[in-house]
């Protein structure tokens, strides 16, 4: 608390006076504008963090509703399986030659791993992807980011020889392998993809190729 020293008249004895001190906000109030004009402006142009994930349309009649038809060259099975790991194997297994498996080929979340197969497999529509990149980033299309994705979301859709992948997870797979496998497809530029149950002797195949004892019966499901 600020003290003013006043003299009294007439030669009295001098006294303290209390004044109570007053503070500015003025200062206070400029710095508060200025915050919220921060950050307004670094909400508007902070693009949300999110996981773009394509569903399928919802179907209105499934009994008048034909089931998608897979070519089997095309057919790409990626198991999720414990201990970060993953199998795959191509085309598709017909559940009455459970007794002749296909045997699985086993990679990792590494960019020499699962990230390369999915490119072999995907090369032509990742190149084609790649260039409209390349010519977006060197100034060549004079187009907003959003009619860039558009124009990669109509590659994608009239891509007819990339690989379909059936993604498929082990029960001891974790959640952050789950996310994994989602970032993996972005990157690659995969068009078409979907999760799916593993069926009972796919997880067969991936206690055998892991070395898992088996814990449940082929008979029972």
């Amino acid at each position: 608390m600020a003290e003013i020293i006043q003299e009294e008249k007439g030669g009295g004895k001098k006294k303290a006076k209390k004044v109570v001190p007053h503070i500015d906000m003025t200062p206070m109030v400029d710095l508060m504008c200025l915050l919220i004009t921060f950050f307004m402006l670094t909400t508007a142009f902070n693009k949300p963090k999110i996981m773009e994930i394509i569903l399928p349309e919802k179907i209105k009649d499934p009994s008048k509703q034909e089931a998608p038809r897979i070519s089997a060259s095309r057919t790409l099975n990626i198991l999720l399986g414990p201990d970060d790991k993953i199998y795959w194997y191509p085309g598709a297994v017909k559940p009455e030659d459970y007794s002749n498996l296909p045997p699985l080929f086993e990679t990792d979340f590494s960019a020499d791993g699962i990230r390369r197969l999915l490119l072999e497999r995907n090369r032509t529509l990742a190149r084609r992807i790649a260039d409209y990149n390349n010519q977006f980033i060197a100034g060549k299309l004079n187009i907003s980011q959003d009619s860039l994705r558009g124009a990669i979301s109509q590659l994608k859709k009239d891509d007819d020889t990339g690989p379909i992948v059936l993604i498929k997870a082990y029960r001891k797979a974790t959640y952050g392998n789950f996310v994994d496998i989602l970032d993996e497809m972005n990157i690659c530029g995969i068009a078409r993809y979907t999760f799916i149950d593993i069926a009972w002797y796919e997880e067969k195949m991936v206690e055998m190729a892991a070395g898992i004892a088996s814990t449940a019966t082929a008979s029972s499901n």
